[in-house]
């Protein structure tokens, strides 16, 4: 321990979503005096740095604006064990590295991989979407609604104080710090409601070509066409409804109108986009002419342990470093309340080292810290529209505007998952050849060019062309490529994934990182509910490239560790699933503390001025993106920590 600590009021670990809003609420009061632990760099002064990275990247993952530098000077991934502050990438998830821990940071031991990748900046997660979708009602009551009959159903239901209708008020304060773009009338489905004179921050965003060209193939079906679906009512017509998204459709609060740059993930460069240093500055932004801080972030700064005393939080411990091999300084810091707004990941591995409270360490006296990880397993289809459609233009407007909600709750649930789809205006772009040879449009431009076929297209059915593997160039080229790729279009499926224990973080024995600190180690599979809910996810992609007369392109890589077969109408068939983003549960929420981890208001049973916050406490995932129902959870937990400070 440091001869002295650091002394607030609110000691908050972790500037991402949940960290910087309950910051920014917390700043509001002006009196409490609050620091932040950033494990990364802290909020940028512009994008300038990282819009550099990004433009200079071979590979424009997720990851790739944002540092650290994924790449060595010898031109290979970086090892982890050498980084003070490590991360997932998605180059680490091939065939060839997912387990390789000198190339992966998580030390992931399957049976399959967890395909999610995360950030540590400040202002993390910065490469979402903006997707801000509210949960359904039946998604806090899955127990209750679908599961009273049905033994061994694998999903609780939220705490009793968490249900639509009460989180309601804290979902409008969230879309209006987000500052979420969407129609009332549009959104009202699957039991969600909204009052009567509330109204989106700003009008929604318009649909793409392929969103109409998709609404109208399925305006008139029949009921056997649908009956997969399991819906209590015939379905008749599918609805296409625009994606509420943190997305300004005009000007809002000092930030630009989207221009359509379709590269929201992973940067958007004119930060039409919410992310959270938007919240970060405000909070920052409320400190006195006097230098006197209400909030301060602390970045470079890894919380190493957290030392319990008489049941309480009493200080947290943390490092601080200067780049991969500069100086290490130990500090700690003491506060009345303190807030844990890790990710899913991270959040339990810090509870995990902390052995202080017990060998199961801080908030674990449930047995529960680190199990039931969850995701939204992707599963991703593409196809190639026909000759005589006209072309829907990809590669124009948001990466995703709309998609189809309406399903995502029903009787069904108590057999298989439920799932959304998502509709992508970006092409074939990052499914094509399962990314073995890159992105489109290059790969289909490489394959006209070089008379190779990894597309799929380069072939006499497909082409319009009297052979297979043609080469072309000049205007023959250009005129084969505005032919295919304007007719080019990928649909996605976020399946739900029910909590099971088995899935779960716990602590490397054997591999540390750049600090001397374990990786995080991942245990992950998914289960037959989830798998039935791909299954359902590919009849539908049957459904809609049948309606459009498409012709389906969609191949898992021979090597892709999350294949997996299936016996469909009694034919084998391959699958797959990637990782949405969408890091869940660890930390689960609920009312008995002996099978829970915090209560309601994402506070801890077991040290009652220790918070966790974020989606580790989600107890289910449901379908809809997790971060406006974790900024709404936020808000809760920033009112109840107010609360404390009288």
């Amino acid at each position: 321990m440091a001869d002295s600590c650091i002394e607030c009021d609110v000691a908050i670990v972790g500037s991402g979503f949940a960290g910087g809003l309950v910051a920014n609420e917390l700043s509001k009061t002006r009196r409490l005096k609050v620091v932040v632990l950033e494990a990364g760099p802290g909020v940028p002064p512009n994008i300038n740095d990282y819009m550099r990275r990004f433009y200079k990247a071979a590979a424009k993952v997720p990851e790739s604006p944002y540092p650290p530098e994924l790449f060595g000077t010898d031109g290979k991934l970086r090892d982890p064990a050498k980084m003070p502050v490590g991360r997932p990438t998605v180059i680490a998830l091939q065939a060839s590295n997912w387990q390789d821990p000198a190339q992966s940071y998580l030390i992931q031991q399957g049976p399959r991989p967890f395909a999610s990748t995360y950030e540590r900046i400040a202002g993390g997660t910065s490469h979402w979407l903006g997707t801000s979708l509210r949960f359904a009602p039946a998604d806090f009551r899955m127990k209750s609604t679908y599961g009273k009959n049905a033994p061994g159903f694998p999903c609780p239901d939220w705490p009793d104080d968490i249900t639509y209708d009460k989180m309601a008020s804290f979902y409008e304060r969230a879309e209006a710090e987000l500052g979420v773009s969407a129609d009332t009338k549009e959104q009202t489905f699957a039991g969600i409601t909204f009052r009567d004179d509330h109204p989106y921050p700003m009008p929604r965003i318009p649909g793409s070509v392929l969103d109409q060209r998709i609404g109208t193939a399925l305006r008139h079906l029949t009921d056997d066409e649908t009956r997969f679906l399991g819906m209590p009512t015939p379905v008749n017509e599918i609805k296409v409804r625009s994606l509420p998204a943190a997305r300004n459709s005009q000007p809002y609060r000092n930030r630009r109108a989207c221009a359509g740059n379709t590269n929201c993930i992973p940067i958007c460069p004119i930060q039409a986009k919410y992310d959270p240093t938007i919240s970060l500055n405000d909070a920052t932004s409320r400190n006195d002419a006097g230098n006197n801080f209400y909030t301060h972030i602390m970045p470079h700064t890894v919380a190493s342990e957290i030392i319990v005393e008489n049941h309480q939080v009493d200080r947290i411990d943390f490092i601080r470093y200067e780049g991969d091999a500069g100086a290490r300084v130990k500090g700690c810091i003491k506060a009345k309340v303190y807030v844990i707004a890790g990710n899913a990941i991270e959040t339990p591995r810090l509870l995990l080292m902390s052995k202080g409270a017990g060998v199961n360490g801080v908030a674990n006296s449930s047995g529960q810290v680190g199990r039931n990880l969850m995701d939204h397993p992707y599963y991703v289809a593409w196809g190639l529209l026909p000759l005589t459609a006209d072309p829907v233009y990809p590669y124009r407007g948001p990466l995703i505007t709309s998609g189809i909600g309406d399903l995502c709750d029903g009787p069904f649930r108590t057999d298989r998952a439920a799932f959304r789809v998502d509709i992508g205006n970006e092409g074939w772009n990052f499914v094509v050849a399962g990314a073995e040879f890159g992105t489109d449009p290059n790969v289909t431009a490489l394959d006209f060019v070089n008379g190779t076929n990894a597309s799929g297209l380069n072939q006499a059915n497909h082409s319009g062309l009297p052979g297979d593997n043609q080469v072309l160039c000049g205007v023959d080229l250009a005129k084969k490529l505005n032919s295919l790729i304007v007719r080019q279009f990928r649909i996605g499926f976020l399946v739900e994934q029910n909590p099971d224990p088995d899935n779960r973080v716990t602590l490397s024995p054997e591999h540390k990182d750049g600090l001397g600190l374990p990786r995080p180690q991942i245990s992950y599979n998914i289960s037959d509910y989830t798998r039935s809910g791909i299954v359902a996810a590919y009849r539908m992609t049957k459904l809609i490239f049948g309606k459009l007369g498409a012709t389906d392109f969609t191949a898992p890589a021979a090597g892709d560790p999350g294949r997996f077969d299936e016996m469909i109408d009694g034919k084998p068939t391959h699958l797959t699933y990637t990782g949405a983003g969408h890091i869940m549960g660890t930390c689960r929420m609920g009312d008995n503390a002996r099978t829970s981890v915090v209560d309601a208001n994402q506070c801890s049973h077991d040290h009652r001025n220790l918070f966790l916050v974020g989606s580790s406490t989600f107890p289910t995932g449901a379908t809809a993106n997790p971060t406006l129902t974790l900024a709404a959870l936020s808000m809760k937990t920033a009112d109840a920590i107010i609360g404390r400070f009288p």
